[in-house]
């Protein structure tokens, strides 16, 4: 019954974070307006620096749980194939509450006329998250997002870490999720100062983030990253 629970909630968790990301890609498309969880638009403090706050909190919570000592932590109060499930569920939470308590900031900063080369940009904006998801599946998309962990632990059966593997875009770039959202992010016909603040916050989420990410991975990997890191590209491709 324990198992079925923890298999439920991992289901569950799994679409949390799945509606997470949807959120940040229809506000950035322009399908989802920012701030639709406030009730009256907002509040009367400064744009600005509430959405700065916001993204910083969100970024901290996101790095600090992908930590080895928070997944340490964390392990001894939920069961351990729970953990992966519940990052993504708090992720997804997370970006529900970043999106929708965004605060609209006035200005424009570019703005493409509706046109071919409007369509040109949300091609490439399209391409950037389309990029992410494939490359969830290149490595393992079950396991990114939890579900692996907790169908083995269903069934009894043993989770032994994933094999390191190099294939498809990981050949070229070590980190083509973080290519697909800095695409999603900057590539856009219309970049207001809402969006703006946004798009930098997550730039420097992703690179601080993955300077902590690369360290742990150096310690569980070693020379093998460490070699993989002479052949590939960070965030742009390298042949």
């Amino acid at each position: 019954m324990i198992r079925l629970i923890v298999l439920i909630y991992a289901i569950v968790c799994y679409f949390v974070g799945v509606a997470g990301l949807v959120a940040i890609i229809a506000s950035l498309a322009h399908l989802l307006p920012f701030g639709y969880l406030w009730g009256n638009g907002g509040f009367s403090g400064q744009p600005i620096v509430w959405n700065a706050l916001l993204v910083a909190a969100w970024g901290i919570v996101h790095s600090g749980m992908a930590r080895p000592g928070f997944k340490s932590a964390i392990t001894k109060l939920i069961p351990v194939a729970a953990e992966r499930a519940t990052y993504v569920l708090v992720s997804g939470i997370t970006s529900i509450l970043l999106t929708g308590f965004w605060m609209t900031v006035p200005g424009q900063v570019w703005f493409v006329e509706p046109g071919a080369l409007a369509t040109v940009i949300w091609a490439i904006f399209a391409f950037g998250w389309a990029f992410l998801l494939a490359s969830t599946f290149a490595i393992n998309h079950f396991d990114l997002f939890g579900l692996r962990q907790v169908f083995l632990n269903f069934r009894e059966q043993p989770n032994p870490p994933l094999p390191f593997v190099k294939r498809a875009m990981y050949s070229y770039i070590r980190h083509p999720i973080q290519t697909g959202v800095l695409i999603g992010v900057w590539v856009t016909p219309s970049m207001t100062m809402t969006q703006l603040i946004l798009s930098v916050g997550f730039t420097a989420y992703i690179f601080i983030g993955l300077w902590f990410e690369e360290r742990d991975l150096i310690a569980e990997h070693g020379d093998a990253y460490r070699n993989y890191r002479k052949e590939t590209g960070k965030i742009l491709p390298k042949f």
